[in-house]
């Protein structure tokens, strides 16, 4: 997935959160958005996954040469950000199935093998509300990484993990991302951003 920002800005109310960014994230490139807390990384990538629009500007998805237009791009994008939501009522293998209705998982061979990969096996059947905050971030990654869309996004995909899941995380990427276009926002930390050849600095675009 080739990914084409033409002058992108984005105000909310007066306040004018970035302005003029203009960039192209080729395919199967690996890309850093940097920036401080609320510097708009979040927005920034809401409106790259076609969640959101500009307020001035243009996005241009292509897949292999061929145009995407915004109302069918959610089908080659997964996302990871805190404004995901899971359903916490019901078990990692209902939301397993619930999932595969929309997105597929290559290679897994049903919520018991997800559930191994996530280190959740003794919580398959239970609730995701009882989960941590680091086992519901798991399972967000999880779900995110192996699913087949072209098009990965991850907003700090570190936030809630220990030291050992953020291992855990950078194998996952290194196995279901080497093909994929893969974009991930972070607050200059490096364990987040390890596989990124390329960075777009949001600082610089402020009024």
């Amino acid at each position: 997935m080739k990914v084409l920002l033409d002058h992108i800005s984005k105000r909310f109310q007066k306040q004018w959160i970035f302005q003029g960014i203009s960039h192209s994230f080729e395919e199967g490139s690996s890309t850093a958005i940097l920036g401080n807390n609320g510097s708009g990384k979040s927005t920034l990538l809401q409106i790259i996954s076609g969640y959101a629009s500009p307020t001035q500007g243009h996005v241009k998805w292509q897949l292999s040469g061929t145009d995407i237009k915004r109302e069918h791009i959610f089908r080659e994008v997964a996302i990871c950000s805190p404004s995901i939501l899971l359903w916490d009522d019901l078990t990692l293998h209902e939301n397993y199935s619930l999932f595969i209705q929309f997105k597929k998982l290559p290679g897994i061979d049903g919520s018991g093998e997800l559930s191994q990969i996530l280190h959740l096996e003794k919580h398959l059947h239970k609730p995701l509300k009882s989960y941590s905050s680091g086992m519901r971030q798991r399972v967000k990654l999880g779900l995110a990484v192996m699913n087949d869309s072209p098009l990965l996004l991850l907003d700090e995909p570190c936030s809630h993990l220990d030291a050992s899941a953020v291992n855990w995380y950078q194998s996952l990427l290194q196995k279901y991302a080497q093909q994929k276009t893969v974009i991930i926002a972070s607050n200059l930390d490096d364990r987040e951003t390890f596989i990124c050849r390329d960075q777009l600095d949001i600082n610089g675009y402020k009024s």
